[in-house]
């Protein structure tokens, strides 16, 4: 994971990254598959892709819809 520090620059970090997945999430729920298909031109490859996932998921922004096929944005706190 490439996080911002003295040798990565915040726009070459993956949290420069999260608002572009959030706002395509925003609109529509997606497949793992079209949103990276959507998305990929954007990113350094499917690995920084699962690295933006996992961050986002672990930090709550976005869930796996049940039958686990789609991805959804969560909106505001749930708590």
């Amino acid at each position: 994971m490439k996080f911002p520090n003295k040798v990565v620059p915040y726009r070459k970090s993956i949290l420069s990254k999260f608002p572009l997945v959030l706002k395509e999430l925003e609109s529509q729920d997606l497949s793992v598959l079209d949103l990276y298909n959507k998305l990929e031109k954007k990113l350094d490859g499917v690995s920084e892709y699962m690295d933006i996932l996992d961050c986002l998921y672990y930090l709550g922004y976005i869930e796996l819809l049940p039958g686990g096929v789609k991805l959804h944005y969560v909106k505001g706190n749930t708590l």
